[in-house]
């Protein structure tokens, strides 16, 4: 499983992506279509179609790491994106629950203080 940092930024892809793409195609993505820096080492996260795949796009220290995840029954439960927004920025704890089909418009959050996380430097 991929190393989830406080201090990461994790962004996930508002519209479906075909997943045959690969490290370069997915960059590319991220820099044209999402407006993001596919080096920054924020993790970036794409859906297939039919929600039943998802990828995630990370820049390691020495190059890009894919991580890929096939549901044998199900889908993928991606939030609702704001309207003309590429990308949706999501916490650590959101991915996991994605990851274990939670639904995150279900999910109710008590009141906690967070206090504000320096963004990682590359």
């Amino acid at each position: 499983m991929v190393s989830l940092s406080p201090t990461v930024r994790i962004w996930l892809a508002a519209q479906p992506v075909d997943l045959r793409k690969s490290f370069d195609s997915l960059a590319a993505l991220v820099r044209d279509g999402l407006q993001g820096d596919p080096l920054s080492g924020d993790i970036f996260v794409f859906r297939n179609r039919a929600a039943d795949r998802i990828k995630l796009l990370i820049w390691e220290e020495d190059g890009y790491a894919i991580w890929y995840k096939r549901l044998e029954a199900g889908t993928f439960r991606f939030p609702p994106s704001p309207e003309a927004q590429p990308r949706v920025e999501v916490r650590a704890a959101d991915l996991v629950m994605l990851l274990e089909g939670i639904d995150l418009s279900s999910v109710k959050r008590g009141k906690r203080y967070h206090r504000p996380v320096p963004r990682a430097t590359v």
